[in-house]
């Protein structure tokens, strides 16, 4: 059922935004009076799974789940009906208008998926407000994987901040370290002090690679008792609301250490205490039993750091979802950008389409799955304005270029163009696909 239900999601999703971005395309188009012939959600090989014909354009449902298209006239494009392109030039053709029009339409793609994202983030925003755990709520700072060691943390630093930027959401932590193809500087606190140092290129690129970014670091959970359980740790004086600061001379004391290591090394014997209450420190002699257990229970996480919700009005929320949305864009092209950097190795990462499924929540999830859509609506924009032959960013390209120069590329140059860009892409989707494949039988 959750693999449905990501599935379901994934699909959704797909649809809507491959139908935004060929409306941009077709809208654009109409507008120009450039005939539209086809108008496809998925690729329709052989056969579609339906179909209707209103004027001049047939829309349908394609069977392929990789994309959509429209197939306009007069443009060699994917359906690569080259014997179209020998007749006469018709006006209503796509190569009988002026290159600027053609850039345009060649363009709208893109352009509609942005503000799509912008629209969404907008409506995100205003329904839900803006959810964050603040860094300065961190009171008692951080646990570390073994990477994280490695790089020169220690349990209970509290980040401040990566290259002389602070942090102010928790969860720009991670993104901060990923997104680098250079050493990083990092300020922490460490015991009251302020420590500084640099970790390594190479070693956030291994944490990159091992993949040790998902547990790199998790909130250090102050062992607070919610309420007292036995008689025995009643009558040792503990009383709910304690925060236990100290026990048997060891100060390093949270949920980790004092259920794995602290308590169990007293089964059958008598822990002494320090915990803090109403700002005062008292101590005391708490007995353990065999199995470890002071007969407590503790606040969790959750009860001990809320994080912040800003709330929009729809007037705030507007300029709140455009800036998301351009952020987005810059993040993601940064992302991009590393990925053609050899050094960085994070094309190792590439992952087709159970990568992009596995982001939706396993559980029905408006706010995560429109949450999902905007980021996927950028990813899509971003991908296409690539310079890379079929996609829209090769045929822009080829036109910014009759622009500048006023020489129109010829129709054979970008034929033979279009076959090259239908090799890079089936060569991408395999290699990130495969990656997908290689991953589910390995990790």
């Amino acid at each position: 059922m959750e693999i449905a239900i990501k599935v379901i999601q994934f699909f959704m999703s797909l649809s809507l935004l491959v139908a935004i971005h060929e409306f941009g395309h077709f809208i654009m188009a109409r507008i120009f009076k450039i005939r539209v012939e086809k108008f496809y959600i998925f690729f329709d090989p052989w056969f579609s799974l339906f179909k209707w014909k209103r004027g001049d354009t047939e829309y349908g449902l394609g069977w392929l789940p990789l994309g959509g298209y429209v197939k306009i006239a007069g443009m060699i494009d994917e359906s690569m009906d080259l014997e179209q392109m020998q007749a006469p030039v018709q006006p209503w053709e796509f190569r009988a208008k002026p290159a600027w029009q053609r850039f345009c339409v060649m363009v709208a793609g893109v352009v509609m998926n942005v503000l799509l994202a912008m629209l969404i983030y907008s409506g995100v925003r205003y329904t839900w407000g803006e959810s964050y755990l603040a860094n300065e709520d961190v009171k008692w700072g951080y646990n570390f994987n073994e990477a994280g060691e490695r790089m020169g943390f220690k349990d209970g630093d509290k980040i401040l901040s990566i290259d002389d930027q602070a942090i102010v959401d928790v969860n720009e932590i991670r993104q901060m370290l990923l997104l680098t193809k250079e050493d990083r500087h990092v300020v922490v606190e460490r015991a009251g002090e302020q420590v500084d140092f640099t970790i390594p290129f190479d070693e956030l690129l291994a944490m990159r690679r091992n993949k040790e970014y998902e547990d790199l670091y998790m909130l250090r959970v102050p062992f607070v008792i919610d309420s007292v359980a036995s008689e025995s740790a009643l009558a040792a004086g503990l009383q709910s609301g304690d925060e236990v600061v100290e026990c048997n001379s060891r100060h390093d004391i949270d949920v980790v250490a004092m259920t794995e290591d602290i308590l169990p090394a007293c089964k059958g014997d008598t822990a002494v205490m320090t915990v803090v209450r109403a700002g005062e420190r008292v101590t005391l002699n708490v007995p353990v039993n065999e199995e470890g257990k002071i007969g407590i229970v503790m606040k969790s996480g959750e009860a001990l750091f809320a994080p912040r919700t800003r709330t929009f009005t729809l007037i705030e929320a507007i300029p709140a979802g455009v800036n998301m949305a351009v952020d987005t864009v810059v993040d993601y092209w940064e992302q991009l950008k590393l990925i053609f950097q050899p050094k960085t190795k994070m094309y190792e990462e590439l992952g087709g389409f159970i990568s992009i499924g596995n982001i939706f929540p396993s559980e029905w999830n408006w706010l995560r799955f429109w949450s999902m859509t905007a980021f996927l609506s950028v990813m899509l924009a971003v991908l296409n304005i690539l310079p890379i032959p079929g996609l829209d960013g090769g045929h822009a390209l080829f036109t910014l270029w009759e622009v500048i120069t006023g020489r129109k590329a010829s129709d054979k140059f970008l034929e033979i163009m279009q076959y090259i860009g239908f090799a890079i892409l089936l060569a991408l989707v395999i290699y990130s696909n495969g990656n997908d494949i290689y991953r589910l039988f390995t990790n």
